[in-house]
C-alpha cells in the first residue's frame, strides 16, 4: 500500500503509524459449555458439568466452531444509538460487569462523544429490549468508554488473554455494522502489535492494535473481538480505507485494541471515573521524517530527564520494538501502565546509540 492513503472509515479516523507485527506463543484452551437442549442457548460450565436438560459442549482448540460461539457470545454485546444536538449516530459495546441492580457496557469514546455534555444514550440488548444509559468515565487517548445501565443481571463477555495471540488465530468480530444488530463475522488475527493513531487532532488516541481481517464496518465501533474459545480480546475500534472520499466500507484491514490494553483503563474508569495515561517525559519533533522519533524537549522531573536522555536525541525502539516515528513511539508507550519501567534505546546527538532505563510518570487522561 506504498500509493495508497489509509483514511478514517468509522466515526473516527485511522492512520496507520507504523509496521511492526510479533507473533507470541499460542495458549488457546478449552472452554467448557452447557446448551440447552430446548432453546440451544449456551452457558458457560466453570465446573464442566451440565444438568439432565443441557448437553456440555467443548469451545477452543485447534478449530473455531463459529455457530457455537456466536450462540454464547451474542447476548452479550450490545447495540448503542447515541442521539445529540451535533448528530446521530450508532455503534456497539459490550457487558463487562452486570450486578443485580445494573451493568457496564464497554464501547469505544468516538461512538459517545457527542453526548458528552447533552443528548441520549440507549443500549438494545439481542432481545430488542432497550434500556438508557449514562456515561460513567471515558478515556479519549485509548478511544475507550463506559457506560452504566440500570439493568441488572445480564450475561457478562468473558475476559481472554490478548498477549496470548498469535499472527493466523481465528477470531470473530461481532457488533452492530450499519445499525445490524448482532452481526457475526470471523477471520483471523492478520497482525500484532500494530501502531494506529485515530481521530482527530482535539481528541487523538494511539492503539497498539490487534490486526484482523474479520470484517468489520462502520458500527462495529465498541465491540467484541473473540477468541476461539468466545473470549472477549479486542474492542474492535477502525478500519483501514484506500478511498479519499466518504468512509467505505471492509476491505479486511480492522483494528482492535487489546484487551490486556483496555482493561486497566476500564477498570479505573470504573473505580473513579477517570483514568491515567503512562508518561515518557519528552516532546517529539513533528516535522522529523528520519526513521524513529526526534526528542526535542524533556519534561521537567519526568522519566527521560531523571534517565539522562539528552534532548535532540532520536528514540528508536522501546523495550526491544523497534520505533518507525514519533506516533509509533507513543503508541508503543502507551500500551503500557503508569510506573512500568522500560529499556529505550536512542541514537545520541553525537551519532553513538545508548540504552536507558526509564519509569514511566503518569499524567490524567482527560
Amino acid at each position: 500500500m506504498k500509493n495508497a492513503k489509509v483514511i478514517a472509515a468509522f466515526i473516527a479516523g485511522a492512520a496507520i503509524a507504523g509496521s511492526v507485527a510479533t507473533a507470541s506463543t499460542n495458549s488457546t484452551s478449552v472452554v467448557k459449555a452447557c446448551a440447552d437442549k430446548r432453546t440451544n442457548a449456551l452457558y458457560l460450565s466453570p465446573t464442566g458439568t451440565c444438568s439432565s436438560s443441557r448437553t456440555l459442549v467443548e469451545l477452543g482448540g485447534s478449530e473455531m466452531n463459529a455457530k457455537t460461539i456466536a450462540s454464547l457470545v451474542t447476548p452479550s454485546v450490545v447495540s448503542i444509538s447515541v442521539t445529540a444536538p451535533s448528530g446521530s449516530g450508532t455503534g456497539s459495546g459490550s457487558v463487562y460487569q452486570s450486578t443485580s441492580a445494573f451493568s457496564y457496557i464497554i464501547t469505544n469514546n468516538h461512538v459517545i462523544s457527542t453526548a458528552v455534555t447533552s443528548g441520549t444514550i440507549k443500549i438494545e440488548l439481542t432481545n430488542g429490549n432497550q434500556y438508557s444509559a449514562t456515561i460513567v468515565g471515558r478515556d479519549p487517548g485509548y478511544d475507550l468508554a463506559v457506560l452504566k445501565v440500570q439493568m441488572g443481571n445480564l450475561p457478562a463477555i468473558t475476559l481472554g488473554d490478548s498477549s496470548k495471540l498469535s499472527v493466523g488465530d481465528p477470531v470473530l468480530a461481532i457488533g452492530s455494522p450499519l445499525g445490524l444488530a448482532s452481526t457475526v463475522t470471523t477471520g483471523i488475527v492478520s497482525a500484532l502489535n500494530r501502531p494506529v493513531s485515530t481521530g482527530t487532532e482535539d481528541a487523538q488516541s494511539y492503539v497498539n492494535a490487534i490486526q484482523t481481517d474479520a470484517a468489520i464496518n462502520p458500527g462495529n465501533s465498541g465491540g467484541a473481538l473473540v477468541d476461539a474459545a468466545g473470549r472477549l480480546v479486542g474492542v474492535n475500534s477502525a478500519i483501514a480505507t484506500i478511498s479519499s472520499g466518504a468512509a467505505s466500507g471492509n476491505i479486511g484491514l480492522g483494528f482492535s485494541i487489546p484487551i490486556n490494553e483496555a482493561k486497566r483503563v476500564i477498570d479505573e474508569i470504573i473505580a473513579t471515573g477517570k483514568s491515567k495515561r503512562p508518561v515518557l517525559g519528552v516532546y517529539f519533533d513533528p516535522a522529523y521524517t528520519g526513521v524513529g522519533a526526534k526528542i526535542t524537549q524533556l519534561s521537567p522531573g519526568e522519566g527521560a530527564e531523571k534517565a539522562g536522555i539528552p534532548v535532540n536525541s532520536v528514540l528508536r525502539s522501546i523495550d526491544g520494538v523497534k520505533v518507525a516515528n514519533s506516533e509509533a513511539a507513543i503508541v508503543r508507550i502507551r500500551s503500557y501502565a503508569p510506573g512500568s519501567t522500560v529499556t529505550v534505546v536512542v541514537d545520541l546527538p553525537t551519532g553513538a546509540s545508548k540504552s536507558f532505563k526509564v519509569t514511566l510518570g503518569s499524567a490524567p487522561s482527560l
